[in-house]
Formats: C-alpha cells, sequence, structure tokens
C-alpha cells in the first residue's frame, strides 16, 4: 500500500462530511503535493539552519515574511514569557532588522505570550490569532507590537521530542490571504521541518519504533487524508477498530496527536 503525507480531515482540518473513499483520492493527492512541495527541501537539509532557510525559501513566495525556529527543552520552573524567552534555542530568525532588541519585541517574548497555552496542551499546529483573537481589545497592544515587524498573523507547527524537548516554528505573514488548504498545507510542512529539527539535535532511538501492518495501513490511509470512517470502509473493520490502531501507532511513535505521528513516520523514514 502506498504511503503519503497528510492528515485526517475530521481531527486536523474541520471538514464537516466525510466524502467517499474513492472521490476523496485525487483530493488527497494534491494535498499532499503542497505539503511535500514545501516540504522536501527541509527534509534533506543537513542542518537545524539551513532546514530553517530551505523551508523559508520555499514558502516566502506564497507571502511569508518572517519566520522563528527553535529547538529547546521547556522550562522545569513555571511556565512563563519570561522563563519561556529565557529557555533559548534559537536557530533561525528572519525579520526585519529593527525587531529584534526593540521595545515592542521585548513586550511579546518577556511580558506578553499569548502562545504558552499552546505549549501547555501540546498543540502541534495553530495559528498566534488562535490565542490572541484580533478583534479582542485585550490583545490591541500584542497586534501592535507585532505589526512592527509586519505580521498580520502567523501559522505555527510545533513539534514535541524526548525529555522535554521542543521545537518549533513561527511563519509570520502580512497579510490575511491564505486559503484554509492552503495554511493547513504549510502547517503540515511545518511539522515535517519541526520533526527534521528534533531528528538533527537529538540521537536517533536505538530500536526505531516497530508497527504492525495494520497500524501502518490505518496511519497511511489517515496521512492521505481519510476519517475513521473512510478508513474502516476501505479495510472492511469497525470504525472502532480503526482508532485502536492508530492510537497505538500514535503511542508507539511517541506523537501527542495524529497530525505529529504522521511527521513521526515520514521523518523516520517508516513510510
Amino acid at each position: 500500500m502506498a504511503l503519503h503525507l497528510a492528515t485526517l480531515h475530521s481531527d486536523l482540518v474541520g471538514r464537516a462530511h466525510p466524502c467517499h473513499p474513492v472521490a476523496c483520492a485525487d483530493r488527497g493527492q494534491s494535498m499532499l503535493s503542497q505539503i511535500m512541495s514545501r516540504a522536501e527541501a527541509a527534509f534533506a537539509a543537513q542542518t537545524p539552519e539551513q532546514a530553517s532557510l530551505s523551508f523559508f525559501a520555499a514558502v516566502e513566495g506564497l507571502g511569508a515574511s518572517y519566520l522563528q525556529t527553535r529547538f529547546y527543552r521547556r522550562p522545569t520552573m513555571r511556565l512563563t514569557s519570561a522563563s519561556h524567552w529565557a529557555a533559548g534555542g534559537f536557530i533561525t530568525r528572519v525579520a526585519p532588522d529593527t525587531w529584534p532588541g526593540s521595545s515592542a519585541f521585548d513586550y511579546v517574548c518577556l511580558e506578553c505570550n499569548p502562545l504558552l497555552t499552546a505549549i501547555r496542551e501540546s498543540r502541534t499546529r495553530y495559528r498566534f490569532s488562535d490565542f490572541a483573537p484580533r478583534h479582542d481589545q485585550g490583545f490591541k497592544a500584542y497586534w501592535d507590537a507585532m505589526s512592527e515587524a509586519n505580521i498580520y498573523d502567523a501559522l505555527c507547527a510545533t513539534s514535541y521530542g524526548p525529555d522535554g524537548s521542543i521545537a518549533s516554528l513561527h511563519l509570520g505573514f502580512p497579510e490575511q490571504d491564505l486559503a484554509p488548504e492552503e495554511s493547513f498545507a504549510i502547517q503540515m510542512a511545518g511539522l515535517v521541518l519541526t520533526e527534521r529539527l528534533i531528528s538533527l539535535s537529538t540521537p536517533p532511538p536505538a530500536t526505531p519504533p516497530k508497527l504492525s501492518a495494520r497500524e501502518r495501513d490505518c496511519l497511511a490511509l489517515a496521512a492521505d487524508g481519510k476519517t475513521n470512517w473512510e478508513i474502516s470502509v476501505i479495510l472492511s473493520i469497525a470504525e472502532a477498530t480503526v482508532r485502536f490502531h492508530i492510537d497505538n501507532a500514535r503511542r508507539k511513535l511517541g506523537a501527542v496527536n495524529r497530525a505529529h505521528a504522521v511527521a513521526c513516520l515520514l521523518n523516520q523514514r517508516l513510510i
């Protein structure tokens, strides 16, 4: 069975209605092509810096104007804006020259970082505006500060490794003009990047995880964008059995959710 990179529509994109398994195939392949076109160079890179810059080069034409990548360990002390910043691990930053060290920069990094909730909840993909709604006046100062970096909103991807290690990508855009599926493809490609950052910074496991044939089949179909129901139809098994196999695969891979499991599978060359 061919294995591809994508993820479940229902869990990760929030599409309201499943399509027939056959009808979904072309759309899944199109999404796969978008994801791989943005992730391929980063996946082939041999250093964290090269991976970060290769990824930015692949998405700059879509309007991206800001990038920050990090690999760090989650602070053992209480997670605050300051302790999160002090954890360091900055790999690459593409930003206006006047941004780092400015009062606006210090404000969002040291005083008002709404993205800490994403770390506490082990989120793997999100936007800045998910945690700092633009219509909320309580975040007006935050967005005023972000505007100095020419950021209207940013797409984020985060991977969680062993011993509290975290690799993150922040990709800023000056305008809100990306279609939902384009945003999804960029974030999934971003997860390939953050998994690559972890693998370049930590030794591979002594014994790679071994998935059963059924676990591989279920996760592969999930990667093609199939819902649990669609997978159950294709494999002629119960929907509950599909959930069981995918969750087993997720645990073996040490992934926090299905999207993370797909990225782990690709990065470890198990796909």
